[in-house]
C-alpha cells in the first residue's frame, strides 16, 4: 500500500510541473522543429520573470500569492510567444514554434530603411531608450573560471642549496593543477547609476564552487619549501631576483612569515592578539569579497553598448563598422530588424543587433572579437587576450525605458614565460663574499585562462538621490564553500540555472570520499 501511495505522489508531483508544493517552476525550452533547447528565452510571471540558461533550462521561484490560473508569458526572438494558465504547463519541456515572417505592407512601403538610417535612428533614440537614472537592481552574479597551464617547462641550471633539487621543483610542477576551475555565484542588491563610484551593494547570498584539495596540496608545498628556506637561509638577508637583465631586491623582512615561531598556548596576550588579527583578517576578507564583486559589476555596466566611453563602440563610433540588415523577425507583437556589423578597419568586433522597428532601441545585441583585443611580448613574456565575447538583453518598461535584463561577457587570455631566472642570496652582515646561495633556473612556461561573468537582473526601482545617500554598505556575508554543486543552496530564490558543467562539478576530495 506504501509503494502505491508513494507512486502516485510522485506521479502528481510530475504532472503539475514541480509547481505547487516545492513553489518552484522548472523546465526546458526546446525548438519544435529542431528540437534543441532555446537559450536566452524570457520567462515571465505577473512581470517578474527569467532568462533561459545556454542550455534552455530555467526555474523560477513562484510567488505564495500565484495561482495555477495565472498565466506565464514566454518569448523569445524568431519564436511565436507562450502566454497560458500554469495549470496547463503539464510537461517537463515547453516547445517554442518558429514564427513565420509576414512582413507589415507599412513598414515595406513606409519604413523601408538602409541599416545606416536604422543605426542613426537607434543614436537618435539613446537618451529616450535607455536611462541613467539612480536604481536598485536584484542581481544574480555568476562568475566562472578556467586556467589551463598548456606548458610548464623548465630547464635546471644551478641550487646552492641541496633541498632546492630538480626533483624539489618537478614536485612543485606536478602540484600545480594543469587545469582548474572556479565558480562564484552572488545574490545582491544594487544601489547606483553606471558613473564610476556611484555604487553601493547589499550582499544577501554567495557561493564559491571549488576543488580545495588543490589548495591543500599547494599549502602543503609552500609549508615545505617554507621548511626549506628556514633550514638554508639566514634570517638577516636579502634576496636578489634577476631575469635577463633586470634585478628586484626583496629585503629579509619580508620573509618574516616564514621564520616567525609558534604562539605559546599558555601565552595569554599572545592568543587573544591572535584571535584578534584573525577577527580582523575575517572581517577583512568580507569587506574584500565584498568590494571585489561590487567592483565586477560595476565594471560591466560601465561597458553597455550605449555608454560613451565603452569598448563595445559599434554604436557610438559606428563609423567604424560595416552594417548590413540580415533579417527581419518578431519578438512577441514587436516587429524587429536584425543587423550584423562588422570592422571596417582596425575595429574589434562583429555581430548581431536585434532593433525594435518601432522605437529603434536594441534589444539583443550577440558580439565577439576578430582580433587579439591585447597583445604584448618583451624579453620573454608574453600576453594575449585572445577571446573577448558576449551578448546583452533588454526588456521595456510599460511607459518607460528599456532595462537590462541579461549580461553576459567572456574573456580569454594567453600568459606566457620563456626566459631565465635567477634567486639569490646575500647578506651584508658576513665578511668577504656576501653572496650566500642562489638558485638558477630557464623558464618556459604558458597558462590560458578564460573568465565568463553571466548577470540577470529581476527587478529595477527607480531610486532617488537622498534613498541612494541614506543607504548604507554593511556587508557581512561571506561565500558558502561547496565541493560540489548544491542545488538546495539556492532553494528559495530566482537565478540562472546552472549548466551541465557546474551540476556535474566534483572535487577530487569527494570523489576520494
Amino acid at each position: 500500500m506504501n509503494k502505491i501511495i508513494l507512486w502516485v505522489i510522485a506521479t502528481l508531483i510530475s504532472a503539475i510541473f514541480s509547481f505547487v508544493q516545492a513553489q518552484t517552476l522548472s523546465s526546458k525550452i526546446v525548438d519544435s522543429e529542431t528540437q534543441k533547447p532555446i537559450p536566452y528565452v524570457t520567462v515571465q510571471l505577473k512581470k517578474k520573470g527569467v532568462i533561459t540558461n545556454e542550455e534552455g533550462r530555467f526555474s523560477f521561484l513562484v510567488d505564495k500569492n500565484i495561482t495555477k490560473n495565472d498565466s506565464l508569458f514566454i518569448s523569445c526572438i524568431g519564436y511565436a510567444s507562450i502566454e497560458r494558465p500554469l495549470s496547463e504547463f503539464t510537461e517537463e519541456i515547453i516547445y517554442l514554434s518558429p514564427k513565420a515572417i509576414e512582413l507589415n505592407p507599412v513598414i515595406v512601403t513606409n519604413k523601408n530603411y538602409t541599416a545606416e538610417e536604422i543605426i542613426d535612428l537607434v543614436k537618435d533614440n539613446l537618451s529616450k531608450n535607455y536611462s541613467s537614472d539612480l536604481s536598485k537592481k536584484r542581481v544574480f552574479f555568476r562568475d566562472s573560471y578556467h586556467q589551463e597551464f598548456n606548458k610548464t617547462d623548465y630547464t635546471f641550471l644551478k641550487s646552492t642549496i641541496e633541498a632546492l633539487n630538480k626533483n624539489f621543483l618537478d614536485s612543485v610542477l606536478r602540484s600545480v593543477p594543469k587545469k582548474s576551475s572556479y565558480y562564484t555565484e552572488v545574490l545582491c542588491d544594487l544601489y547606483g547609476n553606471h558613473e564610476e563610484g556611484k555604487q553601493k551593494m547589499h550582499l544577501i547570498k554567495a557561493s564559491e564552487l571549488y576543488d580545495k584539495s588543490n589548495e591543500l596540496d599547494l599549502t602543503m608545498l609552500e609549508e615545505k619549501f617554507n621548511q626549506i628556506i628556514k633550514s638554508n637561509v639566514r634570517p638577516d638577508s636579502y634576496f636578489k631576483i634577476k631575469s635577463g637583465l633586470f634585478g628586484t631586491k626583496i629585503d629579509g623582512e619580508d620573509f618574516d612569515e616564514i621564520f616567525e615561531a609558534k604562539i605559546d598556548s599558555t601565552d595569554v596576550a599572545a592568543l587573544k592578539k591572535e584571535l584578534e588579527d584573525k577577527k580582523k583578517r575575517e572581517e577583512e576578507r568580507k569587506t574584500n569579497f565584498a568590494k571585489y564583486r561590487k567592483r565586477s559589476l560595476a565594471g560591466m555596466m560601465r561597458h553597455l553598448f550605449y555608454m560613451e566611453d565603452s569598448r563595445l563602440n559599434f554604436i557610438n563610433k559606428s563609423r567604424k563598422y560595416e552594417f548590413n540588415i540580415q533579417d527581419f523577425t518578431y519578438l512577441g507583437e514587436d516587429a524587429v530588424y536584425i543587423l550584423g556589423f562588422e570592422p571596417k578597419g582596425p575595429a574589434d568586433y562583429k555581430g548581431r543587433l536585434y532593433i525594435n522597428s518601432d522605437d529603434f532601441a536594441i534589444i539583443r545585441l550577440d558580439y565577439e572579437n576578430v582580433k587579439p583585443l591585447k597583445k604584448f611580448s618583451l624579453l620573454g613574456i608574453s600576453m594575449n587576450e585572445f577571446l573577448g565575447k558576449g551578448k546583452m538583453i533588454f526588456s521595456k518598461q510599460i511607459n518607460g525605458p528599456y532595462n537590462l535584463r541579461y549580461l553576459e561577457q567572456e574573456n580569454g587570455t594567453r600568459v606566457g614565460i620563456r626566459r631565465p631566472l635567477k634567486i639569490i642570496e646575500k647578506n651584508k652582515h658576513v665578511k668577504g663574499r656576501n653572496k650566500q646561495n642562489e638558485l638558477s633556473v630557464k623558464l618556459d612556461m604558458a597558462t590560458i585562462g578564460v573568465n565568463k561573468h553571466e548577470v540577470i537582473v529581476f527587478d529595477t526601482e527607480s531610486l532617488s538621490d537622498v534613498a541612494y545617500e541614506a543607504f548604507t554598505e554593511n556587508n557581512s556575508v561571506l561565500p558558502t564553500y561547496m565541493p560540489n554543486y548544491d542545488p538546495e543552496f539556492w532553494k528559495g530564490y530566482n537565478i540562472i540555472e546552472p549548466n551541465q558543467a557546474i551540476r556535474e562539478f566534483t572535487s577530487q576530495e569527494e570523489i576520494v570520499k
